[in-house]
């Protein structure tokens, strides 16, 4: 798909909604703007959800890593025989 759009005094590019559906864009979505030997590229930014982990998550993580020690260690010593 191939449009023209404007730039504003202050920089802003509308997209028109056709452009915007077609790529599924919504409000607030976050494009990166890359300048290439042909122009302007203008594509989605991926963006990752964070976690907070909690004290209680935290101590998970803990467990399960001391378990996986338990485990490596006995196959190292199993190997070792």
């Amino acid at each position: 798909m191939k449009t023209t759009v404007m730039v504003t005094s202050r920089g802003v590019i509308t997209l028109p909604a056709k452009l915007r559906q077609a790529l599924g864009l919504k409000a607030d979505d976050i494009l990166i703007a890359e300048t290439t030997p042909e122009g302007l590229l203008l594509r989605p930014s991926v963006t990752l959800p964070v976690e907070i982990y909690s004290d209680e998550r935290v101590r998970e993580f803990d467990e399960g890593e001391a378990e996986l020690k338990k485990v490596l260690d006995r196959k190292k010593k199993k190997a070792a025989r």
